[in-house]
């Protein structure tokens, strides 16, 4: 799995699914981690206009460009949506937070050859790396 996440990280066009405005929650920390980091990041949730100043997009399809990964911070029955989301528009790098994981997402992410990191934090795993 260690050599899955470094190419993860490798990858600087992110989106992160269940972007928060509120800075306590992971969504938010994730988010902004990521652009400090200098990540490009797309901040995705349908109940938000903006983010830190940036354009909040309502779903994935409707980015102006696929990113490379995708974090996924919303609970599981969602992740699983968000999973045939990204198959259906080609994008093969997931990293579900704790708590968005089911074991379809799971089993339908793998099915499709999907690089898929789970049971980890990026906020953990990436920081001795970027952070």
């Amino acid at each position: 799995m260690l050599g899955d996440i470094t190419e993860l990280l490798s990858h600087k066009n992110w989106a992160v699914v269940g972007v928060s405005s509120n800075s306590e929650k992971y969504g938010y920390r994730v988010y902004i981690k990521l652009k400090k980091a200098g990540y490009s990041v797309y901040a995705i949730n349908p109940k938000l206009e903006s983010i830190d100043g940036d354009r909040c997009y309502p779903s994935l399809a409707a980015l102006p460009t696929k990113p490379d990964a995708v974090s996924i911070i919303v609970p599981p029955k969602i992740t699983e949506q968000v999973i045939k989301d990204c198959i259906e528009l080609g994008i093969n790098r997931i990293w579900l937070q704790p708590g968005s994981e089911s074991e379809e997402a799971i089993r339908n992410a793998e099915a499709h050859g999907i690089t898929l990191i789970h049971n980890q934090c990026v906020l953990i795993q990436a920081r001795d790396k970027v952070f």
